[in-house]
């Protein structure tokens, strides 16, 4: 079904824009890159897919049972998201807040060209019907201009508030006594910023979000006139064979620019004993998921709060791992799993009706996930966090950040750390609020 032709190459910064500048000129991009973050789990450097042969677009229901049908009929590369409001699918939940994005619930979409990198090498997947076009493609991306066009510049934005301070206090404030009632012993709380009217150049917006974040699960989303502009940090969930894993985050501190001071802080935030508590409480919630899917005893903690530092913040992750029969469908894993433990709470279903009842905008695709299927139904999900969103038709743009709520948890500084959160965001956009 594909011609495969691989050749030495390494990637470095300048092809990458070029890669990505050639890419415009399609309906359908995606560009996943790591970033050359060094991790155990790392298949590939970066991957871009472009231009859909199929695709599916779904609302919430049923979506999981049409996302198997597609994903096992095709057996094919496949990419795409899944929005947090699948969870409606799973579970008797509803979503019923604003949601100025209109994004469809879950979007897949079958690349007619696959580029993935490797440390030395790269292989160009190409469906038969466009096997012709592999050299004509690559000399087009070695002669696409490193720079974009003069005056293809974003303008500065006006960005509002969803949730006021004061309001999302009030909010932290209503988790806390959920808490002190035993409802839940956890919920991770959001709030939208946004901005209507926008008008950005997606690209370039998502150039300089990496290039001040360099995160490891970077994602650049194009699907028409839907983006997606991702610095996510975090990994959902990774198939490979018949190996499960996990990676969630919980706990957040900021970076300094004082080497020691910066250490110290990393140190802080390994022994805190709120961050630490959970993050626990997460990975806890994460085991419990897995042990659904998972041959009997294998689910195993890997790493347990560990620091893991990034250009803008350090954050404490976890990995988890688990064992699943060969034959078992990786919809079912995804199903069984969703959405992410790191940004619902525990327990996980008290947790988002909380979170429903507590927030003022849908979330949509952020909280969500986006990733790929391989051929053989291997498969990879970061968790759309740290991400910049846009319906281009409707110039609607938006970026969400949130907080883990547990009963040591002070609002203020729970603000605090949704506003951490956001400074990448607020950095690229030329705004301040």
């Amino acid at each position: 079904m594909r011609t495969v032709k691989k050749f030495p190459f390494s990637l470095n910064e300048d092809f990458k824009i070029r890669l990505l500048q050639w890419a415009q000129q399609f309906d359908e991009v995606v560009w996943m890159d790591s970033n050359h973050y060094s991790q155990k789990h790392e298949t590939y450097q970066a991957i871009l897919a472009v231009d859909a042969f199929t695709a599916i677009k779904t609302d919430t229901y049923s979506a999981f049972d049409n996302l198997k049908e597609y994903q096992t009929t095709t057996k094919d590369w496949v990419f795409g998201y899944l929005t947090y409001d699948l969870k409606n699918d799973v579970e008797k939940l509803s979503s019923n807040n604003f949601d100025g994005l209109g994004f469809p619930e879950l979007y897949f979409f079958q690349p007619k060209k696959v580029f993935l990198f490797f440390e030395d090498s790269v292989e160009m997947h190409y469906l038969n019907m466009v096997a012709d076009e592999f050299e004509t493609d690559w000399e087009a991306i070695l002669e696409t201009p490193q720079k974009p066009d003069e005056g293809e510049t974003s303008k500065a934005i006006s960005i509002s508030l969803r949730t006021s301070k004061d309001s999302y206090i009030q909010k932290v404030d209503q988790v806390l006594g959920h808490i002190g009632r035993g409802d839940i012993y956890e919920a991770n709380i959001c709030q939208e910023f946004y901005s209507e009217g926008a008008e950005i150049i997606p690209f370039e917006i998502f150039r300089r979000l990496n290039e001040i974040s360099k995160p490891p699960f970077s994602v650049f989303l194009k699907l028409n006139h839907l983006f997606a502009l991702s610095a996510s940090p975090e990994r959902y969930l990774k198939r490979t064979g018949n190996t499960v894993i996990s990676q969630p985050i919980k706990g957040t501190a900021k970076r300094l620019k004082n080497k020691e001071e910066d250490l110290k802080m990393a140190q802080q935030l390994a022994a805190d004993p709120k961050e630490r508590s959970e993050n626990i409480m997460i990975t806890d919630l994460v085991r419990n998921d897995l042990s659904r899917i998972a041959e009997k005893g294998s689910v195993t903690v890997d790493e347990l709060c560990t620091i893991y530092t990034f250009e803008q913040v350090h954050q404490m992750i976890s990995t988890v791992s688990c064992l699943v029969p060969q034959d078992f469908s990786s919809v079912e894993i995804l199903r069984n799993t969703y959405p992410m433990g790191s940004m619902t709470g525990a327990p996980k279903i008290s947790a988002m009706r909380i979170i429903e009842d507590t927030e003022d905008a849908k979330r949509g695709l952020y909280s969500g996930a986006i990733g790929y299927f391989t051929p053989s139904g291997d498969f990879d999900f970061n968790v759309v966090i740290r991400s910049i969103l846009y319906n281009a038709t409707k110039k609607y743009l938006s970026y969400s950040v949130g907080s883990a709520i547990t009963i040591n948890s002070l609002p203020e500084k729970e603000y605090e750390e949704c506003l951490l959160k956001a400074k990448a965001m607020r950095e690229v956009l030329n705004t301040e609020f």
